[in-house]
């Protein structure tokens, strides 16, 4: 006899971002961590948001390299793959950092299409993926963060001696970064006034939306979240980097930062960081899979809330399943709590979505107006 049915997972990877690289190597981690127990089905979508046919799909994910550097480049042909209109898919695994893949974009085509996703919702998604409304979220829940302020292309194209007299506001350095991209990608770290028209300028190559923050001198501390009865807050790992900051190269190419994992931290400070971490998820409504990024300021040794990731790096080397890892966690067993949770939320929703269906009469067939037979 044979055994039952594997899970058919979609693994969604590539995509319309300058992340692009990043996730074809968090892709083939994550492929790797499914093996045998589920069926992988690979959906590559190009730089022009293109989605390759599923054999090119498979070629692709099998010659990707260990870097992003040594990535293969592939052509979309369809607008969609079709696999996912036709039944054969039971869950999407979305591994696209970025625009149109961790900004509520795919989420919501899987809404639409009827599909349990693993990862955060649409609203939690497109909620963290802009810097500028989680850093409002974490403020108006009292969570420590860095002062910020926003400047808008529109306001750099009209007003450019305003809007940097605005930012020279906050004290030296300052950090300038797309408001709604990740992995370091057009970030620059401003030491002296004269050096910010050119750190927006490049900021704005990404976004039109640009967050500029001030600068703490600060040791960077990253807490993994699982979702779960209760949810789970890894130990915290430090990032220690190579370069002035911890850049996209320093990131993913050049291999000069450190990675602590576990960090050196007392025991109290690793509570505080996870306490934080959990708060920070609940008042972005991240309640599936998050990577909590903060600074440890070494003045005050307070703890500021700076980012946080719903579709975090899941390369070799990445922090977040490291971190859960060493917090019991193995990457198989990862992957597993992710997809059963995509299960169990859509399950649920399914419910919810039933009773709002219901016809309009039966809704309120026992609500107080209807029994005095008023008009709901």
């Amino acid at each position: 006899m044979s055994g039952p049915a594997r899970l058919r997972v979609a693994l969604v990877f590539g995509g319309r971002s300058g992340e692009h690289e990043v996730s074809l190597v968090s892709a083939r981690s994550a492929a790797n961590a499914l093996e045998g127990r589920y069926e992988v089905l690979p959906m590559a979508i190009d730089r022009a948001g293109r989605w390759a046919d599923p054999a090119t799909a498979a070629e692709v994910l099998e010659a990707v390299g260990t870097t992003p550097d040594a990535t293969p480049s592939f052509e979309g042909v369809a607008r969609l793959d079709p696999r996912l209109l036709t039944g054969e898919v039971d869950v999407v695994m979305p591994i696209l950092h970025g625009p149109y893949g961790e900004d509520g974009t795919i989420q919501g085509l899987c809404e639409v299409l009827d599909v349990p996703y693993t990862g955060c919702d649409v609203e939690a998604t497109a909620v963290t993926m802009n810097k500028l409304t989680t850093k409002r979220l974490l403020v108006a829940a009292g969570l420590p963060t860095p002062r910020f302020l926003q400047v808008t292309a529109a306001e750099w194209a009209g007003a450019r001696e305003a809007a940097l007299a605005c930012c020279l506001a906050l004290p030296l350095p300052l950090f300038v970064k797309p408001a709604r991209l990740g992995s370091s990608v057009g970030i620059s770290k401003v030491k002296h006034a004269e050096e910010l028209p050119a750190a927006l300028a490049t900021a704005f190559e990404y976004d039109e939306m640009v967050i500029v923050e001030e600068g703490i001198p600060a040791r960077e501390i990253e807490v993994a979240v699982l979702g779960g009865q209760p949810p789970l807050a890894s130990v915290p790992g430090e990032v220690v980097p190579g370069h002035e900051f911890y850049d996209y190269a320093d990131k993913y190419l050049d291999d000069a930062c450190q990675l602590l994992a576990p960090a050196p931290l007392e025991p109290e400070a690793a509570r505080e960081a996870q306490r934080l971490a959990l708060l920070a998820c609940a008042a972005t409504g991240c309640e599936a899979m998050a990577r909590v990024d903060f600074l440890l300021d070494r003045r005050t040794a307070r703890w500021l809330v700076n980012e946080i990731n719903t579709i975090p790096g899941f390369t070799s080397i990445s922090m977040y399943p490291r971190l859960l890892g060493l917090s019991g966690v193995p990457y198989p067993k990862v992957m597993d709590r992710l997809i059963a949770l995509a299960l169990d939320r859509h399950a649920r929703r399914k419910r919810c979505a039933s009773a709002a269906l219901r016809p309009l009469a039966e809704r309120v067939s026992g609500s107080p107006a209807a029994r005095r037979g008023e008009r709901p």
